[in-house]
């Protein structure tokens, strides 16, 4: 099922870890201009990127996009895409994807996928992806988010934590995932009806949601329903680190 929807690329140039990381240069080009180039490659009606600086505002136009710059005192992407909605004047039910300014690798056919499920699941207010996790280490590990649906492809919930925790096969081994769990990774990717953006900031924080650091958690609090879907293609991981930027360059042939 095809649908109509805006792609907006949050783009923050303070990072703790790889500071002005969207101007990391690339195989000769800004990291964000590689991101951009995928998203531009989905069949999204329009592209842009959200940034608090002036300096990728400035970089962003260089190469051809459409940039706005919003303010810089948002605690997340999704406050990001609210002000964008909003000055976009897009409409309650149009369907906007948040692709990550990290993930220079993303392929376009799952910001196809995510914005698609969406339109085909009118009961959910947010789509997103997931892949499966076949090895210990990853289900235990914090950074790997993990998340359990329903029947219908429905959110149950995320955590950072084993989940869901297999009582019998962990008390005999946790070196080995029980072949009968269907667990799965969480993809950072989003499709969202505008109405949400805006409900989703006028909420706030909630408990949960501060307690594991998952913004998608406020969702689920407030009784908001998130389609998950398997990913069509596994995404490659994004850049967060020096040592990410080093991996990426690599495939990149820079």
């Amino acid at each position: 099922m095809s649908s109509a929807f805006t792609v907006v690329i949050p783009a923050r140039y303070a990072s703790s870890r790889l500071p002005g990381k969207p101007l990391q240069e690339i195989a000769g080009k800004p990291m964000i201009q590689h991101v951009w180039q995928q998203a531009c490659k989905s069949s999204a009606q329009r592209v842009l990127v959200a940034t608090d600086d002036a300096r990728i505002v400035e970089v962003c136009r260089g190469f051809g996009a459409e940039v706005l710059l919003t303010r810089p005192e948002h605690n997340s992407g999704t406050d990001r895409l609210a002000e964008v909605a909003s000055a976009l004047g897009l409409a309650a039910d149009a369907i906007v994807v948040n692709v990550q300014g990290d993930e220079p690798l993303i392929p376009p056919a799952i910001i196809d996928q995510v914005a698609a499920n969406l339109a085909a699941n009118p009961e959910a207010a947010i789509a997103t992806l997931a892949e499966p996790i076949d090895e210990a280490a990853a289900l235990f590990n914090p950074n790997v988010v993990k998340v359990v649906s329903d029947r219908n492809g429905l959110a149950l919930t995320f955590s950072r934590a084993p989940l869901p925790w297999a009582r019998d096969a962990f008390a005999v081994n946790r070196e080995r995932l029980p072949a009968a769990v269907p667990y799965r990774r969480h993809i950072g990717i989003y499709a969202y009806r505008t109405q949400f953006l805006h409900d989703f900031v006028a909420w706030g924080p909630c408990w949960l949601e501060d307690t594991e650091c998952l913004e998608q958690l406020r969702a689920l609090w407030h009784g908001v329903r998130i389609h998950v879907a398997d990913a069509r293609q596994a995404p490659p991981a994004g850049v967060d680190t020096p040592d990410d930027l080093e991996r990426v360059r690599r495939l990149l042939g820079a």
